[in-house]
């Protein structure tokens, strides 16, 4: 019995040792906003580098269904490779949407669907504001050879383009005026669901990497869209902050949260596995962001992020010349609560053994949503700035959801061959994007300009 008390107290006082080590390894890291233009989040302009006026990691640009497709299994690439290459050339990511019909603009559907019977319906569109009213033209969408036309169309995109990481994301458009999935006023003219499942279908099946963002969340009882809330889709709001929380009012039921909770509790739960994004409402372009917005109809903006989980914004305000300093500081704060915001807390070094090092680094997100793409991070050991050698980590950032704890990342280091000497142990997450920025942690020690985060010194002997 004796024997027993005396062993079991020893193994008491062994672990008691074993995590005093622990804690004496382990070193908290200082907490520090990440960058307001980390990558694939944020405020996203047109097309064109606006870095001077705003920061931001991603461009937005529309292209015309005719401008890609020229047959019903012939395709031209060059105007969204142009498009593509001039974006990344500026270290940015792509969010494009293609479109078949657009007010004040001819040419958009493709003459051969036309030469072989596809009804177009011309008339003065009204719903345009902030814009006047212009001639638009629809196309009858529930033709056959339009419809076969689309699916050729969205197969062709996703087998050229799914995982190309000059893309961002794209909002799955072609249906409906700017390919925003409707024709108010005129609904009468929308495609029916069974056209709107045909399109989802060939989406879900040519997309498993990039993301593909739809208008308007779906439930069973949506009268005019097909069911999506069960669909791999993400959602973009274009009346953000406008018309994005709800009011409570009948009228205003086509409002972003009301649609989504109207759609059930799989598209209340989008944002945990899929993004969210959209467009800052043109009447409230920059003004969202005074402290007091004159207009009173522009709704909160932080209230609208955390309701939405959202995670980029077109916006056209804090992007024109001449925003006010102040307006501009309250943009950047509350910019980088979209999207995620990955902070790590503490870290545990452990000393060179056998040529290996081990490294416990602890990860938590402190944004509105999850990073959706499945980079992957690295180790690197500094002399300086520089990396003397690079380690691939084990870690995931896909998955980590706000008010989650902590997740560690634990790797064992093979640091043999490195010439004796004290370095700074470090790590990052790179950008497949080879001319695009790394991912930014929100700590004191990240580096900006390298995409570093220095966690501790490492001596090798």
């Amino acid at each position: 019995m004796i024997r027993s008390v005396s062993l079991f107290l020893l193994a008491v006082v062994f672990a008691v040792g074993v995590r005093a080590e622990a804690a004496e390894a382990r070193r908290t890291l200082q907490y520090a906003p990440a960058p307001v233009d980390n990558p694939l989040k944020g405020l996203v302009p047109y097309q064109g580098d606006k870095r001077d006026h705003f920061p931001h990691s991603l461009e937005f640009s529309y292209l015309p269904y005719s401008a890609l497709v020229k047959g019903y299994d012939e395709f031209d690439w060059s105007p969204l490779e142009k498009m593509l290459d001039e974006i990344a050339g500026r270290g940015h990511q792509a969010v494009f949407r293609v479109f078949l019909e657009y007010p004040k603009k001819r040419g958009v559907i493709p003459e051969f669907l036309i030469r072989d019977g596809l009804k177009i319906h011309q008339y003065v569109n009204t719903n345009t504001q902030p814009l006047p009213p212009a001639e638009v033209e629809t196309p009858d969408y529930e033709d056959k050879n339009l419809r076969r036309s689309l699916k050729n169309f969205i197969a062709a995109l996703g087998k050229k383009y799914d995982g190309d990481p000059r893309i961002g994301f794209i909002t799955a458009g072609l249906l409906g005026t700017w390919g925003e999935w409707h024709t108010h006023p005129r609904n009468e003219l929308f495609a029916s669901k069974a056209v709107q499942q045909e399109v989802m279908d060939a989406y879900e099946a040519a997309f498993k990497v990039t993301p593909v963002l739809l208008r308007y969340p779906a439930g069973d009882n949506n009268q005019s869209k097909a069911k999506n809330a069960h669909r791999r889709f993400g959602y973009h709001d274009d009346s953000f902050a406008w018309a994005t929380l709800e009011t409570g009012k009948k009228s205003d039921s086509w409002f972003y949260m009301s649609l989504l909770r109207a759609a059930g509790p799989e598209a209340e739960a989008k944002w945990k596995t899929q993004p969210i994004g959209g467009e800052i409402r043109p009447e409230a372009w920059g003004a969202v962001f005074d402290e007091q917005p004159a207009d009173k109809r522009i709704q909160n903006f932080r209230q609208c992020v955390e309701a939405t989980h959202v995670t980029w914004l077109m916006d056209s305000g804090m992007f024109a010349k001449g925003q006010k300093p102040e307006r501009i500081e309250r943009a950047q704060q509350e910019v980088r609560r979209m999207g995620y915001e990955f902070h790590a807390p503490a870290v545990t070094i452990g000393p060179v053994a056998d040529g290996k090092l081990k490294v416990s680094l602890e990860v938590e997100n402190r944004g509105v949503a999850p990073f959706y793409y499945d980079w992957k991070p690295e180790y690197g050991l500094l002399a300086g700035s520089r990396a003397v050698k690079t380690f691939a980590g084990s870690g995931r950032i896909t998955g980590l959801l706000p008010g989650d704890r902590p997740r560690i990342w634990t790797d064992t280091l093979d640091v043999r061959g490195v010439k004796p000497g004290a370095y700074t142990l470090a790590v990052r997450v790179p950008n497949p994007l080879p001319t695009g920025k790394p991912l930014g942690f929100a700590n004191a020690a990240y580096d900006a300009a390298t995409g570093w985060l220095a966690l501790g010194e490492v001596q090798i002997r």
